[in-house]
């Protein structure tokens, strides 16, 4: 496999440079002196901001576009054999790589590289725990998922020895990564068009958590289901984390402000530390905050640094973002496409001044909807009043037999009052008519929901 080298600053060409994660590699490389050229089907701001740094890159993706002069090749999973780009790369022989190979690679060349891995909350975590390092006197590089006000971007190129970055396990992308710190947040069924089935995801957590190097740490949340089946046989520090104790770090004496926000005092490895205080809602956050705790304080920053990053972090975008008032109602959007997620969002938002909660929900491909559909109707039953919009297809074709009327069918037994609207202008028509004052609206999907209530607050 090719092996980037920092010091020979070759010409890198992306197909597919467009999306959050690539674009972000980009930067980076074009922050160390690498030429960067690229393709994608659009432009857009990601691209334009590469663009002003100094990349080339060419509106639509084709043969052309693989020149002589380029020396790598790097390829996004979204790429099919069929592209022309993809299949002008493959002839031209030169060297090529995965997103995820690369990600490793650039990894390698920081000496204290951390990932935070799991089934949710992986943009929220790292984000977390970047905002803490953006406190010290080291500067990270920093590579997540989603846009972090702190950097006002998705990657902030450091230089620093410090490399973060989330680690997603659809396809095992994240076997390519040996971190010198690990966070595993959860393991649960999901992405079952690529694992099948939970043993098969939990197969892949446990080979990934291998990766941790020896002389490392692995910080996991210790009410995974037997917890040391991705633990044993590992050389590398283990720390243990929940809510619940019986671990190396829990908290205790929780209180919540008028927003939901959750103060505690952590206890770690039997010491009461000081309490912290976080800026965004929900359990689900502490239970964040306790892995940014121990992973920080193992590096040896400051506790004064870790409470005043934990205080600033007020969310990545996307998750439960606040994002203004329409006729008195509060609107929020959030990410959740996950049952569980869904779950931990209603449960935050239960702490969220409101009168009622209603729930804007678009489930994010067919495969995800046919595996949860009892799940997400169970979920989704906690709000007050749930509109469902058509499915997200993402990469997947319409050949499973499964809508979003399905989960509606599910949630009216329960007795939760839902509605099936489609569309999204059905959608804002309902709430532009039926929104009351001090209601709380969610907007929520890993689609383009969101767009639902932008509609509303542009009125």
């Amino acid at each position: 496999m090719y092996k980037i080298d920092f010091n020979n600053k070759i010409h890198v060409h992306f197909i597919g440079i467009g999306g959050i994660s690539m674009s972000g590699l980009a930067e980076i490389l074009l922050g160390a002196g690498f030429t960067i050229s690229g393709s994608d089907r659009d432009s857009s701001d990601l691209t334009k901001h590469l663009e002003a740094l100094g990349a080339k890159i060419s509106y639509p993706q084709a043969a052309a576009n693989i020149t002589e002069d380029i020396d790598l090749i790097v390829y996004t999973a979204a790429i099919r054999e069929d592209n022309p780009e993809f299949a002008a790369a493959v002839a031209s022989k030169k060297p090529m790589l995965t997103r995820a190979e690369l990600l490793g690679e650039i990894m390698e060349n920081y000496s204290r590289s951390i990932t935070v891995a799991g089934t949710h909350g992986k943009t929220t975590t790292t984000s977390m725990i970047s905002q803490i390092l953006l406190e010290t006197a080291d500067d990270p590089t920093i590579s997540v998922g989603g846009i972090l006000d702190a950097i006002h971007s998705n990657v902030h190129v450091g230089d620093s020895d410090v490399f973060i970055t989330e680690a997603c396990e659809y396809t095992n992308s994240y076997h390519s990564f040996f971190p010198k710190y690990n966070i595993i947040l959860n393991v649960e069924a999901d992405h079952l068009d690529f694992f099948k089935n939970l043993e098969n995801v939990r197969a892949s957590f446990k080979k990934f958590a291998g990766n941790t190097s020896d002389n490392g740490i692995l910080i996991i949340n210790n009410d995974i289901d037997d917890v040391k089946y991705f633990t044993e046989g590992l050389k590398c520090k283990i720390i243990t984390y929940s809510l619940n104790g019986n671990c190396d770090i829990y908290p205790t004496n929780i209180s919540y402000n008028e927003k939901g926000f959750a103060s505690f005092t952590p206890i770690f490895n039997g010491k009461e530390l000081e309490q912290v205080s976080l800026n965004v809602p929900g359990d689900h956050n502490i239970s964040n905050a306790l892995a940014a705790i121990a992973l920080t304080m193992e590096m040896g920053i400051s506790y004064d640094c870790i409470k005043t990053g934990l205080k600033k972090f007020g969310g990545a975008h996307r998750r439960f973002e606040l994002k203004g008032t329409y006729k008195g109602a509060t609107v929020v959007d959030d990410y959740a496409h996950h049952p569980t997620e869904i779950s931990a969002s209603l449960a935050a938002a239960a702490n969220y001044p409101h009168n009622r909660v209603i729930v804007c929900f678009q489930p994010h491909t067919y495969t995800r909807t046919l595996s949860f559909l009892d799940d997400f109707a169970s979920s989704l039953s906690k709000a007050d009043v749930v509109l469902l919009a058509d499915i997200y297809a993402a990469r997947e074709p319409d050949i499973y037999g499964v809508s979003s009327k399905d989960i509606a069918d599910r949630i009216e037994k329960l007795g939760t009052e839902v509605h099936y609207l489609g569309s999204f202008d059905a959608c804002e028509k309902y709430l532009s008519k039926n929104l009351l004052n001090n209601d709380l609206l969610i907007t929520m999907g890993a689609g383009d929901v969101y767009l639902v209530g932008e509609h509303l607050l542009s009125e």
